[in-house]
């Protein structure tokens, strides 16, 4: 009941009240705005619907009571029975139609149970018992008919009887209090037995015949008989319900859930409103927003992404209305009302409580002053958290310059707890404080000189003046009183304001610049660093680029010198011009990177690939390194000048005599890493071939087997030898035949 209350509050001082009404007009039952649940949820509903026909609800009453009365086993009325039947039939309507997900999944899901079903067929259109359902009823509603007709003929025959044609005031036949009646003259008694019902105004009398009283008890009898067997149906009927009470208060709720989306959409749809869902921040971004109770609006545009924005500037300039609307359109989105705006551009955080200190607190009847109340209410404020409050005219009541100190502590404290303020102020002592604070907006209401009007417009980042004496003119103040309250305000006052508004500004700009700058040199220094990385990338690429040139070259050196102790000279010269080759290319390659800007064909080095440049795209390039098309930046290419041609030699012929020297059959790798291994068995292959053995053994032991693996890889790669197997009976031998 409280937050009920609160919300009725709210509506009332954002004057939202004639929109809410509008809003309601578009619902079957009464209920409201709140709506329980997941509001992404909704959202997404009532997006769904807003792109199909909807079938317009039928009116139905609340049925919490009825609800409650099933659950003590109650025999409910022939109407309550009915509302619950509307429902069921508008369910069973909604599950006819062909509806996209998510609608579908959820409207199918409501399954009506057989014995709720079958209910509906007992009842005309008009919600009453349908006597083709029952040749009981039936019978009686013919009775009933022919009694009232046998009634009505009865009169028609007395009204036209020439004995009571003189005591007739007229022929008809007047209904009174529900019964038939004729309006008679005084004296009637003496030509017809008749029982008076009223006396008119003009002193006649309404009576009854005894001649139909026959009739009258007739009907009254057939009606008895009726509300038995009516009420019969309502027993049978309601203890039906009471099974599925779960059911049927599940069905109400989702009633009420349907009633609440299509109404939203008939309503935006007649308004040519929008929705906005509350996004996750606290930042208010309207834009071509319009408060519903403006007539002709003027559409606002604001950005609110801070603690506090601070309005002000010219009286009647629209500070109230800016607030309220920034208020209004938190407090729609919040319920997911639509609203006049640009939704693509329009951001409306969400605020779990939202409270607007408007109006004048003073009471004489609760003997407290402006200020007082004022107080009261932001001392509430204290205990509330993750909420946006406005405050129009925040100094009221009290002197500006002390209310100034003493509201800039509550709003820092405040802040704290997570709620956004949105007020408005005429005095510059606060605003000035407030300036040098990073979480607040300064917004002024501009007035237009020239015309002497306010412009209903807004500026973002300034102080507004007050134009006091302009506004008081434009009201119908006379110009002699405005000049000398001109001259008692007196220059150095104008002057101060002036002051006090420069320097405002003054500070906040210099606070940007400052930011700016910081944002500056925070850039700098992030580039500064990444070139330090890439720089020690760089390094450490060429050091290990050197460290591999140096083992390839000492490998084919190492080679060289092996081939020329075997007297293989020519191979031994070719192998050492090889390592001379690798290592001139090399050093030649890191001495060929050009800095003139590369162009298509030609060669280029990107990392440690080389390839050729073979298109380019902007700040891109593509490159064919090894047949592999790559696209990398273009500014990481560097071009390659002309690669030299190594001249070729014809190899000298020279003889060369090979002695043979002893070389053994077997070799032992017991206790040997795998690279020493390698390298043993390497030259212990070689020694073998150089005099002429065919087969031999290689014990590299049992052990963990890491050795006898390796070993086997190699064989498998080398060039010289048929085949190789172990040695049976797990003795770590393997024999290899060159």
């Amino acid at each position: 009941m409280a937050n009920s209350q609160n919300i009725k509050n709210i509506v009332q001082k954002l004057d939202l009240e004639e929109y809410i009404q509008r809003f309601s007009n578009h619902l079957a039952r009464e209920k409201p705005v709140l709506m329980h649940g997941d509001i992404n949820q909704h959202y997404r509903f009532i997006k769904a619907l807003f792109n199909v026909e909807i079938p317009v609800p039928p009116k139905v009453p609340n049925l919490d009571t009825s609800l409650m009365r099933l659950k003590v086993q109650a025999v409910l009325g022939l109407d309550e029975i009915y509302a619950f039947v509307t429902i069921v039939l508008y369910f069973n309507r909604l599950r006819t139609q062909t509806w996209q997900e998510p609608l579908s999944s959820w409207i199918h899901a409501i399954e009506i149970p057989s014995a709720i079903a079958e209910i509906p067929h007992y009842f005309t259109t008009e919600g009453t018992l349908n006597p083709e359902r029952d040749e009981e009823l039936l019978d009686l509603e013919r009775s009933i008919k022919q009694n009232r007709i046998d009634i009505k003929e009865s009169l028609y025959k007395l009204a036209h009887a020439s004995t009571l044609r003189e005591y007739l005031v007229d022929t008809q036949i007047h209904f009174y209090g529900g019964e038939e009646t004729l309006l008679v003259r005084g004296g009637f008694n003496h030509a017809i037995k008749a029982t008076v019902v009223a006396r008119s105004a003009s002193g006649y009398f309404y009576i009854l015949p005894q001649t139909i009283s026959h009739l009258k008890e007739k009907e009254s009898a057939l009606l008895s008989r009726k509300e038995e067997l009516v009420y019969r149906y309502c027993k049978r009927f309601s203890a039906i319900f009471t099974q599925w009470e779960r059911f049927l208060s599940y069905i109400n709720k989702e009633f009420d859930r349907f009633d609440h989306y299509q109404a939203r959409v008939m309503f935006a749809r007649s308004r040519d409103y929008e929705f906005v869902l509350p996004s996750k921040s606290h930042r208010i971004k309207l834009e071509a927003f319009a408060h519903p109770a403006i007539v002709n609006p003027i559409p606002v545009s604001m950005d609110f992404d801070k603690k506090i924005i601070l309005l002000t500037g010219v009286n009647a300039g629209g500070k109230t209305m800016l607030l309220k609307s920034m208020l209004s359109a938190v407090y729609m989105s919040k319920q997911l009302l639509p609203f006049r705006c640009d939704a693509s551009r329009t951001e409306i955080g969400h605020f779990r409580h939202i409270e607007a200190i408007i109006d004048d607190p003073q009471s004489v009847k609760n003997d407290i002053s402006t200020f007082a109340g004022r107080m009261r209410e932001f001392s509430r404020l204290f205990e509330t958290e993750n909420a946006i409050v406005g405050v129009d005219e925040i100094e009221l009541g009290t002197d500006s310059d002390e209310a100034a100190s003493l509201f800039r502590v509550m709003l820092e404290a405040l802040k704290i707890r997570n709620i956004s303020f949105i007020i408005t102020t005429h005095h510059k002592r606060l605003a000035s404080l407030m300036a040098s604070d990073d979480e607040v907006t300064l917004v002024a209401a501009l007035y237009d000189e020239a015309r002497r009007m306010p412009t209903y417009t807004f500026l973002q980042g300034s102080i507004g003046k007050s134009y006091a004496f302009e506004t008081a003119q434009r009201y119908g103040i006379p110009e002699v009183i405005i000049e000398r309250a001109k001259a008692i305000y007196g220059e150095d006052k104008e002057n101060l304001n002036e002051l006090i508004e420069k320097s405002t500004m003054l500070e906040k700009e210099m606070r940007e610049k400052i930011a700016k700058v910081d944002e500056e040199l925070k850039t700098a220094e992030k580039k500064r660093l990444s070139i330090e990385e890439e720089h020690f990338t760089l390094q450490e690429e060429y050091r290990k680029k050197v460290a591999l040139l140096e083992k390839r070259y000492n490998e084919a050196t190492q080679h060289a010198r092996e081939a020329l102790k075997a007297k293989d000279t020519s191979e031994g010269h070719r192998l050492l011009n090889e390592a001379h080759k690798i290592k001139t290319t090399t050093l030649a390659t890191t001495k060929q990177e050009d800095k003139t800007p590369p162009t298509v064909g030609d060669r280029v080095k990107y990392r440690s690939h080389k390839g050729t440049l073979l298109t380019t795209h902007g700040t891109d390039a593509t490159i064919d390194v090894d047949g592999l098309k790559m696209r990398v930046a273009l500014s990481d290419l560097k071009r390659i000048t002309a690669e030299p041609k190594i001249k070729s030699h014809k190899p000298k012929i020279a003889q060369v005599n090979v002695e043979k020297s002893s070389a053994s059959v077997s070799i032992k790798l017991l206790g040997m890493y795998a690279d020493e291994a390698i390298e043993a068995v390497d030259k212990f292959l070689s020694d073998a071939m150089v005099n002429s053995i065919r087969e031999v053994q290689i014990i590299h032991g049992t052990g963990s087997g890491v050795l006898a693996r390796v070993i086997s890889e190699y064989l498998k790669n080398h060039p010289k030898i048929e085949k190789f197997y172990r040695v049976n009976g797990n003795l770590g031998i393997t024999v290899v035949e060159l």
